[in-house]
């Protein structure tokens, strides 16, 4: 039995597999998990039911597992702000730095080799995606 609040066999796989500079994408229940991810990247679906896994919540539980050096999320074309980037902030704290941008350069960026991780949740809000790059462990 593990102490940690990460349980998930192939995300505690996926994680340990990857190091500094790879990447890990939470995404909402409509982002295209077949054809916006390399074919590479290991998915996870946590989409049980729309709602459930939320991305706030595996996110809470991610930010204890691994460093975090920096974040990408996804504007909307009008680039409105939405809640759901202010609830990561909150999670991530001000230490994490984040970068907004629009939805084709996301997905540019979700498409890159380092996309080690794409773990698909419930989420029913629009725009709560979140690609996270991977920090180092600092002693």
């Amino acid at each position: 039995m593990l102490k940690t609040k990460l349980l998930h066999p192939q995300i505690l796989s996926a994680l340990a597999s990857n190091g500094h500079g790879s990447r890990l994408l939470i995404a909402d229940g409509n982002y295209p998990f077949t054809t916006g991810v390399p074919d590479a990247s290991q998915k996870v679906f946590l989409n049980f039911t729309p709602g459930m896994v939320s991305v706030t919540d595996v996110l809470k539980v991610i930010k204890d597992a691994i460093p975090i050096e920096s974040y990408f999320v996804m504007l909307p074309p009008d680039e409105t702000p939405q809640k759901i980037h202010e609830e990561f902030f909150e999670i991530l704290g001000e230490s994490i730095p984040g970068t907004k941008i629009k939805k084709p350069d996301f997905y540019k960026e979700v498409l890159s080799p380092n996309t080690c991780l794409v773990i698909a949740t419930g989420e029913i809000r629009r725009f709560a995606n979140i690609l996270i790059i991977i920090g180092v462990v600092k002693n």
